[in-house]
């Protein structure tokens, strides 16, 4: 994969670079500011990026408003967020345009390279990837949604597992349930929020984004 790394902090910064090189991968340009990281995404639209949120010029915003800047021009080019905080409303932004290859996790819940390198390529391949902490954090602003408020108890827990981006065999090891058990409810779960087999789109990615858009 082609990648964007934008970080202003060295350490993380070198650290993350060689890390995905070690993966095989290749790390195509750095980023320490929000202008800079605009500039690099518009210009080597890479297969994937990783954004901070907090970056200078002022420390407040700029990685994450870059991120979607970019995205209004490339649409769905895939971002992964990472960061010490959640921006719930630029997050909700992001997520909107509902083309997926989004992820957002929090430093603090990165335990090892597999996880963090796994989460890239899911949302590399346009796929979503959220860190629990983060999906907490934008509910606890949110209204409910009606569509979901037809979902059952299990099919909650499910939806909420595949927005972590897990496949239906590691929910169904999560909820020690099987298999087929998880594929029967992700089958009603579509139905309840109108995803229909014709869509366009991925329908697991549509039903991620529908729950992390609740309003």
């Amino acid at each position: 994969m082609r990648i964007v790394v934008a970080e202003d902090l060295y350490l993380l910064r070198d650290g993350m670079v060689r890390l995905i090189e070690a993966y095989g991968h290749g790390v195509v340009a750095t980023a320490t500011t929000g202008p800079e990281t605009l500039a690099a995404l518009l210009k080597w639209r890479p297969d994937v990026a990783v954004v901070d949120v907090r970056m200078p010029p002022t420390q407040s915003d700029e990685g994450l408003r870059a991120a979607l800047a970019a995205r209004r021009e490339v649409p769905g080019l895939p971002v992964l967020i990472l960061s010490q905080h959640v921006e719930q409303l630029y997050a909700r932004e992001l997520l909107a345009d509902g083309a997926g290859g989004i992820g957002y996790f929090l430093k603090e819940s990165v335990f090892d390279a597999d996880q963090f390198m796994d989460a890239l390529e899911r949302v590399a391949a346009g796929g979503t990837a959220m860190d629990p902490a983060v999906i907490a954090k934008l509910f606890s602003s949110g209204s409910s949604n009606r569509l979901l408020e037809a979902l059952t108890e299990r099919e909650h827990a499910v939806l909420s597992l595949m927005a972590e981006g897990l496949s239906n065999a590691a929910i169904g090891q999560r909820l020690f349930l099987s298999e087929s058990a998880i594929s029967k409810y992700t089958t009603s779960m579509f139905g309840k929020l109108g995803i229909s087999d014709d869509d366009t789109g991925n329908r697991r990615v549509l039903a991620v984004l529908t729950y992390l858009n609740n309003p």
